[in-house]
């Protein structure tokens, strides 16, 4: 075949990549879900815990501080975003402490506000208090609160709509300035925004995080303020802009480097589009295979799954060193080939065991990874050969590589030193400081130390409550958490009061439970006797009788409907905070007191007991979820590393030669593990995954130099395939380890230490000692041995 007709070959494969990526692209949904990544839970904290990463309320708040302005001026911007994102469907609500008016109150829900206020739980609706609250409407119409209060009279003449936004604000808000919250400085107005969407919905959450900008942008004008946000939803958001810029710039280095290697090292400007095509084969197939198997693929998986870079390279470096005149490429490939399908079904069946883990985002590595390893090395074995220049210079005749492997010659071979180099690994583990393992999830957050020192303080002065201690009410159903919720309120006020806590939340502070409803309804006066107290209200007043009527009307309607549901609050305001503190399904109902300023643990946890509830430390259970987490992956890597050492038994056959290839990989296990805990590193989830992506590398690499056997020219070609594969992934992994994103950071820090020490013991340990050979004296490699 012509040099012409193989490159028009290898550009029609590039080209139905492309047309592949696209149509994998149009299917693929990316997610951020953490949830993905976790196993199921086991106890309630843990379930609740999964189900607040998800969807929580405390997952779609985000905190905003207008800042730089004049307060007088701020104070405008805050009512103008305010008035902006309300209208937008992203948000269920935006608050900014703006004095409450009706539309706190929804309309269909105003006749019921007798049902959900307190204001009679302690005093009748009678002739006095009508009285007095006539009184006071007086002098409301002759002050600057006529314009509001006007319209509500007819209906509302005790302002109960008012009484129920009032109360609806949060207990531990912010001061008002000019008619909005700022900071206890005064020099930040504040606003809490909450969005439709879950907080690590990733497409929802840049919408609403577009939306804030962009309604400060035109309200901000040139005044000179500036906006600050945080929140899960900002992070999220950030966090995913900082990591597509960083995977920019590493790959386009990692893109740079990968052609300028292959050139320096083949001398070819066709080894660079041969190098390629395998490794946007394998991704691509296993993008494809994730996307087909599953709803949504994590962005872990997509990240960590093209780290496989380092392996799936290996195979087309391996073959294009191989080849020179005198065999042909299909036989090359062929020779070749049980060493490579050892290492490919070796890693696969390792990666087979997340299968049964029981976590989704472990599985998704695992189809993604043994797609790709696979699709990889099928497009080495019949995808290469026909477009390979069947005779290129020989890199056994390389003076630079054989003046390498004479050098490499004259070290000594290591043997009682491995011992003590294992040794001296498991002394480092022994004695590191610290602790092993890292259990805290917060610690895996790229978030900057500054963006989660200005969340502590937004919610400090917004009174957001606590992400660590929620406590929790269950019940039959809906109703009786609600009722448990209200035995619980009391005992909340108490420890407020005595300043063991600023404030709380609760679903039945907007919805209470149907008990209370009925008692509310039971004090209500009859029509005759309310008409009657009005009457006796009005005399001696300028109001005419006749002027309360929607009044009487209302109260009757509260007396006679029936008691509110969650359900009857679909499509108002409150829906979403109700929903977000109420949480059905299971067989039962569980509600959600929000806690803010939370001083005496021990107190409030004691108040949840006593109403029959109980304070639950959401890190604790995250600490166990993590626990339980790496148990799974443990079990896995165990397995993995028994199902790896008997794939390659079976390949091998040989006692000797089995143990030349795993002794440098399980060395370099402890060697990865010594280095990162003599450092100081408390391993996490991502570092135990990373070990099977080293081990696979290590696999890699001693089983070729176990297959070139002890002829020289091999020997020189494998150490040239060798020597290129780990350069290029020492790069790809040296710069992960420098990420600012802790799981990329901890994969690259992983990995690039493994590929030293998986090069340094697989060229001690597993190479052959070259035989005599005419290469040896001098004379032409013997070709047609692979």
């Amino acid at each position: 075949m012509s040099p012409r007709r193989r490159t028009a070959l290898a550009l029609l494969w590039l080209a139905a990549l492309l047309v592949a990526g696209w149509a994998i692209g149009q299917r693929l949904e990316l997610s951020g879900d953490l949830r993905r990544f976790m196993p199921e839970p086991r106890t309630p904290a843990q379930a609740l815990l999964v189900d607040e990463l998800g969807d929580g309320p405390g997952t779609r708040l985000l905190l905003v501080s207008l800042s730089g302005a004049a307060p007088e001026v701020l104070a405008a911007q805050s009512r103008a975003l305010a008035a902006a994102l309300a209208a937008n469907p992203d948000f269920e609500f935006v608050t900014n402490g703006a004095d409450a008016g009706l539309d706190a109150v929804p309309e269909s829900l105003r006749p019921y506000r007798y049902l959900l206020s307190p204001s009679f739980d302690d005093r009748p609706l009678d002739a006095a208090y009508l009285g007095e609250q006539l009184a006071e409407r007086l002098q409301d119409l002759g002050s600057p609160m006529a314009a509001l209060v006007e319209p509500l009279l007819p209906a509302d003449p005790t302002l109960e709509m008012l009484v129920l936004a009032e109360a609806w604000q949060p207990k531990a808000a912010p001061q008002r300035l000019h008619g909005v919250w700022f900071d206890a400085a005064g020099r930040e107005a504040l606003l809490l925004a909450q969005t439709g969407a879950a907080g690590f919905d990733p497409s929802a959450q840049q919408r609403a995080y577009d939306a804030v900008y962009a309604g400060f942008a035109e309200v901000a004008g040139d005044s000179g303020a500036g906006l600050r946000m945080t929140g899960p939803g900002a992070f999220s958001v950030e966090i995913g802009g900082r990591t597509a810029r960083e995977a920019q710039w590493i790959g386009t280095i990692d893109s740079i480097a990968l052609v300028l290697l292959l050139l320096l090292a083949y001398r070819s400007w066709r080894a660079p589009l041969l190098g390629v095509l395998p490794l946007a084969t394998a991704g691509l197939a296993g993008l494809g295979a994730v996307a087909l198997l599953f709803e949504a693929v994590h962005g872990i998986t997509v990240a960590f799954g093209f780290t496989l870079i380092g392996v799936v390279q290996d195979y087309p470096i391996h073959f294009l060193s191989q080849q020179r005149a005198g065999i042909s490429p299909r036989d090359n490939v062929r020779a070749l080939w049980p060493a490579l399908v050892t290492g490919v079904v070796a890693t696969c069946i390792a990666y087979l065991t997340f299968l049964f883990s029981g976590v989704d985002g472990l599985r998704q590595l695992a189809v993604f990874t043994i797609s790709a390893l696979a699709a990889a090395a099928l497009a080495t074995r019949f995808g290469l050969p026909p477009l390979v220049d069947p005779a290129p210079r020989d890199l056994a005749d390389s003076p630079v590589l054989q003046a390498l492997w004479r050098g490499i010659g004259r070290l000594p071979r290591p043997r009682w030193s491995l011992l003590a180099l294992a040794l001296a690994c498991v002394a480092v583990l022994a004695s590191a400081r610290g602790p092993f393992w890292e259990n805290d999830l917060s610690k895996l957050t790229p978030v900057p130390e500054e963006g989660m020192a200005l969340d502590a303080r937004l919610r400090a002065e917004l009174g957001a409550p606590d992400v660590r201690y929620v406590a929790v009410l269950r019940g039959a159903d809906a109703d009786a958490a609600l009722a448990a919720t209200e035995a619980l309120h009391p005992r909340l006020d108490a420890l407020v009061a005595a300043g063991a806590l600023d404030g709380y939340d609760s679903a039945a502070r907007y919805l209470p439970s149907a008990a209370t409803q009925r008692a509310r309804q039971r004090a209500l006066p009859t029509p005759a006797a309310l008409r009657a107290s009005l009457a006796d209200a009005l005399a001696g007043t300028p109001f005419r009788e006749d002027a309360f009527t929607p009044f009487l009307a209302d109260v009757e309607l509260a007396r006679e409907a029936p008691p509110l549901r969650p359900g009857d609050l679909a499509g108002t305001p409150l829906a979403g905070t109700v929903q977000g503190l109420l949480l059905e399904g299971g067989g039962g109902a569980t509600a959600l007191v929000s806690l803010s300023g939370l001083k005496d643990v021990d107190a409030v946890a004691q108040a949840a007991a006593d109403a029959g509830g109980e304070l639950l430390d959401m890190k604790a259970a995250s600490e166990s979820l993590v626990a339980e987490y790496r148990g799974r992956v443990l079990a896995a890597l165990t397995l993995a590393a028994l199902l790896l050492a008997g794939t390659v038994w079976i390949a091998l056959r040989t006692p000797g030669r089995v143990l030349r290839v795993l002794l440098p990989m399980a060395l370099t296990t402890l060697v990865i593990l010594a280095v990162l805990r003599g450092l100081g590193v408390e391993l996490n989830l991502f570092h135990l995954v990373a070990l099977i992506l080293a081990a696979g590398l290590g696999l890699d690499y001693a089983l070729f130099f176990e297959h070139a056997g002890d002829r020289r020219e091999d020997q020189l070609r494998t150490l040239h395939a060798v020597l290129v594969c780990s350069l290029m992934t020492a790069l790809v992994f040296s710069l992960l380890a420098l990420s600012s994103i802790p799981v990329l950071r901890a994969i690259g820090s992983t990995v690039a230490i493994g590929v030293v020490s998986n090069f340094v013991l697989a060229l001690l340990v597993s190479r052959h000692d070259a035989g005599p050979g005419p290469a040896a004296e001098g004379a032409p490699a013997v070709e047609g041995h692979a």
